[in-house]
């Protein structure tokens, strides 16, 4: 095993897995810690937790869990994958993490590089933009779970982290590193400390890797993954192929711009769609008897059902207990993933980072190939005892608006 990667959710893993498979390396995916006799035959690693929006002592147990069982295993380097639009909220389990996993692995510095150039996400002297936004004026400030408030990764890291952050200026060659970094140590006389690189173009990922791609720690999105990679590419990648017949279901639980676009696109095309409204599942005026009911009457043919809204509304319903809604919601879309492929639905696709986590819970695969890509960041997965099925997770931000008409043809 040449890299070993946790990440902080599944969606975030698949999006990793899937880069590092486009460099030509073979990549395998758990979800969760895996058992002490698994064995892994792959040239990547990545470990799937649950950690960006977990209880943060949890979240920082269950990575050191993650790395140790990575270390076993032989990983020669580690990559700490979180999201690439961060976390603006102080109480942020990011810094916690990088700052335990620095430690562990006995590193005195990494880098923190969120971004992901080709789908919108750039960092340009230190602040993280969306699609040329600032984060913190995106529409990912209003983001239910993780809203952001800044976009300045090095004050984002100083309300989280107990180690310095620092810009790195753009100039820097490998030359010049060596000195950059005694300089460093000197100066802030920390143990530990954190350089945020600029990244807003494809290119800068290959002149970061050239930097910092011998580093036994790497932190970020996965924007670097597919140039890490190909620094390391010894193996050629062999996966499965092969498209299903059976019908598919589409589960959307993110409340994105994106996924919303792309639920009216798949309706405006003619696909077949129901809305899981929150409100009626809580009051019990439906039931996901009721939906599956209406799935089966759709007599086999794909169709998509989704919970997505715009945040006005998320906060209206969000304002009877945000625990009670979402775990509402997560069950729902859990029970109705299982009863499909119990029927014989081969064909999964899940948007939205807690709603995939919940569905691939419920489904109980383990373990996952990881095959081509549909988008940037979102690989068709088999899993690795079931490899009739294809599973397509997404994040919510993620992918063109005519996602879901492109993944149905995929797979």
């Amino acid at each position: 095993m040449r890299f070993g990667c946790i990440a902080d959710d599944f969606t975030g893993g698949s999006d990793i897995a899937s880069f590092f498979v486009k460099g030509g390396l073979s990549t395998v995916l758990y979800n969760g810690v895996p058992e002490a006799n698994e064995d892994p035959k792959a040239d990547v690693c990545v470990i799937a937790l649950k950690t960006r929006t977990q209880e943060t002592k949890t979240a920082v147990k269950d990575s050191l869990e993650a790395i140790s069982w990575l270390k076993k295993k032989g990983a020669q380097q580690f990559y700490v994958k979180y999201c690439s639009t961060f976390d603006s909220t102080p109480e942020g389990n990011i810094g916690p993490i990088c700052d335990a996993v620095m430690k562990v692995l006995d590193v005195p510095y990494t880098i923190l590089c969120p971004a992901l150039p080709v789908n919108g996400r750039t960092v340009k002297s230190g602040n993280l933009y969306v699609n040329g936004v600032p984060l913190h004026e995106s529409p990912m400030k209003n983001h239910p779970l993780t809203p952001m408030w800044d976009s300045d990764i090095v004050e984002l890291m100083g309300t989280q982290s107990t180690f310095p952050s620092m810009k790195l200026s753009r100039s820097i060659n490998k030359e010049e590193l060596e000195n950059y970094i005694e300089n460093v140590t000197k100066e802030t006389d920390a143990s530990h400390f954190y350089l945020v690189p600029d990244h807003d173009k494809d290119k800068d990922a290959e002149k970061i890797i050239q930097l910092f791609g011998d580093l036994k720690l790497i932190t970020g999105g996965s924007g670097l993954a597919e140039p890490l990679a190909k620094m390391h590419n010894e193996s050629v990648q062999t996966g499965i192929s092969g498209k299903s017949k059976s019908p598919a279901l589409i589960l959307a639980g993110s409340c994105s711009e994106a996924t919303r676009n792309q639920i009216l696109e798949y309706q405006l095309s003619g696909g077949e769609s129901y809305f899981m409204d929150p409100n009626k599942l809580l009051s019990g005026e439906d039931s996901v008897e009721n939906i599956w009911n209406v799935i089966k009457e759709n007599k086999g043919k794909s169709i998509l059902v989704y919970s997505s809204d715009t945040p006005k509304n998320v906060k209206k319903i969000q304002e009877q207990g945000i625990e009670s809604v979402a775990e509402k919601l997560e069950n729902a879309t859990a029970d109705l993933a299982e009863r499909a492929v119990n029927s014989g639905y081969n064909r999964i696709i899940v948007a939205g980072g807690e709603t995939s986590g919940a569905v691939t819970k419920r489904l109980g695969y383990s373990g996952y190939h990881i095959g081509e890509s549909i988008a940037p960041g979102v690989p068709i997965m088999i899993p690795t005892h079931d490899i009739q099925t294809r599973i397509v997770l997404k994040s919510g931000n993620f992918g063109e608006s005519d996602f879901f008409i492109r993944a149905l043809s995929s797979i």
